[in-house]
């Protein structure tokens, strides 16, 4: 197993599904609210999950 950009994929939140559903349910809010913050945030998780509180 490649440990290449592993800390990457950490800090940042595709557009996949699965991740958006994951972190709406771990930030307690909606997929939308997820999208629209990383529409105006980025894909950093760190900001995505500051712009959502």
């Amino acid at each position: 197993m490649s440990t290449r950009g592993s800390k990457v994929e950490r800090n940042s939140v595709s557009d996949q599904p699965h991740e958006i559903k994951y972190e709406a349910q771990k930030e307690g809010t909606s997929a939308k609210a997820i999208k629209e913050a990383k529409k105006s945030a980025g894909n950093q998780r760190a900001a995505i999950e500051k712009k959502v509180k």
